[in-house]
This record gives structure tokens, sequence and C-alpha cells, in this order.
């Protein structure tokens, strides 16, 4: 059982921080080139990154239960555990106070566009933030595979100080 969840956890992990590097890498990128409405471009984007978010809780809250099946309460004593629950804090954060922030910032704007009115620099700002945290998930996440790769290769055992 315990080897099936670790297996379950390499392919969760990888599609988590697969899905977060492609979309703020690679696709949100080129949405912003391709389409010629910046608007439009912000609104599927955003419609990207609450998904992203979404599955980001999802897959968070997959890992930490896998590694308390394999590990019990041993596994917060374990960097995998620490820095899943982090990525799950700032995912959280990101979609429950800075996107209602920004939601809420577009709101007031209308009917102009937040970036053609008055509170154009605050959502500049906002989205700094968000664009941060974003930033800081994806290098978590990066840091996240390397931790359960060691552990993997070190047999995964109960005594890894990795897992």
């Amino acid at each position: 059982m315990r080897e099936w969840v670790g297996q379950l956890q390499t392919v969760v992990l990888t599609f988590w921080v697969g899905a977060l590097w492609t979309t703020g890498v690679l696709v949100a990128p080129l949405i912003f080139r391709t389409l010629p409405d910046r608007v439009l471009a912000g609104a599927l984007a955003g419609a990207l990154f609450r998904t992203i978010a979404a599955a980001g809780l999802l897959c968070g809250t997959l890992l930490v239960a896998g590694a308390f099946v394999r590990h019990g309460r041993e596994c917060l004593r374990k960097p995998f555990a620490w820095l899943t629950l982090v990525m799950v804090l700032l995912t959280a954060a990101g979609q429950f106070g800075i996107q209602p922030t920004l939601a809420a910032l577009k709101g007031q704007a209308a009917p102009l566009d937040v970036m053609q009115s008055p509170l154009r620099e605050s959502f500049a700002n906002w989205h700094v933030v968000a664009s941060s945290l974003y930033l800081v998930n994806c290098v978590l996440g990066l840091a996240l595979v390397v931790v359960h790769y060691r552990a993997d290769r070190r047999g995964d055992s109960a005594r890894s100080r990795f897992a």
C-alpha cells in the first residue's frame, strides 16, 4: 500500500509542478502575446490560474495525506510535508486573498478597464504580489520535486530524512 501511495504521490507532484510551470511560464505569456485584446487575455489567464490554484489545493492535500499514510506523524519532521504545506498556504492566500482583491479592483473600475482607471497602480501592485507568490510556489515546487526524488533514490524508508 505504501509503495502504491508513493507512486501516486509522484504522479500528483509531477502534475502539480508541471502545471504550475506550464501555465505560468508558457501558456499565460503566450496568451498575452497572441490575443490582441488584453482584457480578454487577462480574463483567460485568470481562468487558467484559478483552475491551477484549485488543482494545487487538491494536489497539495493529496500529497500531505499520502505522506501521513506512508510515514504517520513522522512526516511532520520531513521537508516534503512542510514544503507541500507552504505551497498549499501560498496557493490559498493567492486564491482566497489576493485574487478577490484584484477582482474587487476590477469591479470598482467598471465600466473602464482597470488598467485605464485611477485604480491602475493599486491593481498593478497587487498583481506583482500575486505574480511573486506564484513564482515562489514554482520554485518551491522544484524543491519539492528534488526532495521527493532524493527520498525515492534512498528507498523511501521511514528512516529517510527527506520524504
